[in-house]
């Protein structure tokens, strides 16, 4: 279902229900022209133009992926990154014929870009453009709707992605602020030889399209993404193995007790010694006051 969409010079506008209205549409060579010169910064904050993120190299043939991502605390577009580059790796894209090269793009500061790569583990090179003037220009839109459904990427619930974002945003302290446009939304687009070929631009904050049938316009087959380790499973497994460490440490201290409460031989033998040598004291005691008594 499509909401009505509100201009704005960064873009379609919508508001937190439903998906937003754009198309699919490729854009048009003089428009790819009058943006190839923008600047996208890389993790050093060193410029590049977009252009040389998919341009041919000396007139050889080249396919390119650039994945338009949201802000880079965003838990669904990081579970997104996740999933697919554990089902499309460098190895897989360089058997292609032509090989295919990843780039990733966010809306973000540059200086956030390290973590970025180290939470998803991404293999491919990222870049950032904190004007969003490439997110305009493309056509894509600004929404805070997470859509009708989840999408089959997330490895995660919603919530452990949430948890994640919110401990990423404290652990970043100054840079928290620094991650981009909340309501930016992306998109991904390929590239034959310079041109858009294909491109899917993001409906809500959610709207990545499917691995699988990423996996097809790349020249791969359909297959689904397989499943990893989840922050979740991460936390159920840490605790069940807490669980069993706090077992065994508690028979170990049942063991330790009881063999402390219990007497040894030479325990014994020790209590008959402090036992006959305080009833000694005490004869001595009642034998010295008799003395006294009895004293002229």
């Amino acid at each position: 279902m499509a909401v009505e969409t509100a201009t704005s010079p960064d873009g379609p506008t919508g508001d937190f229900k439903g998906d937003i209205d754009v198309n699919n549409n490729n854009p048009r060579r003089k428009d790819m022209e009058s943006i190839a010169e923008l600047p996208v910064l890389d993790k050093d904050g060193k410029p590049h133009t977009f252009k040389s993120l998919y341009a041919p190299a000396d007139n050889e043939t080249s396919r390119t992926l650039i994945i338009f991502i949201r802000h880079f605390f965003c838990g669904n577009c990081q579970e997104y990154l996740r999933t697919l580059c554990s089902s499309v790796t460098p190895d897989v894209l360089q058997s292609l014929s032509p090989p295919v090269n990843i780039r990733i793009v966010g809306c973000g500061q540059a200086e956030l870009i390290p973590m970025y790569a180290r939470e998803t583990e991404c293999p491919y090179p990222i870049y950032a453009d904190p004007s969003k003037k490439l997110y305009a220009e493309l056509g894509m839109a600004r929404t805070l709707s997470l859509g009708p459904k989840a999408p089959q990427y997330m490895q995660y619930s919603l919530p452990s992605a949430m948890i994640r974002a919110i401990y990423q945003n404290l652990k970043a302290g100054r840079s928290a602020f620094k991650g981009g446009d909340y309501w930016q939304v992306g998109g991904e687009f390929i590239f034959d030889d310079g041109e858009v070929t294909w491109c899917h631009r993001m409906k809500n904050t959610r709207d990545h399209v499917e691995v699988p049938e990423l996996r097809r316009q790349l020249g791969l087959d359909g297959a689904k993404p397989p499943l990893r380790k989840t922050f979740s499973s991460g936390i159920r497994r840490s605790s069940s193995e807490l669980g069993r460490q706090l077992s065994d440490r508690r028979k170990s201290w049942s063991r330790s007790r009881d063999r402390t409460e219990k007497p040894s031989p030479d325990g014994s033998m020790m209590e008959k010694v402090k036992e006959d040598s305080a009833a000694e004291e005490k004869s001595e005691r009642q034998s010295k006051e008799e003395v006294k008594t009895t004293a002229p």
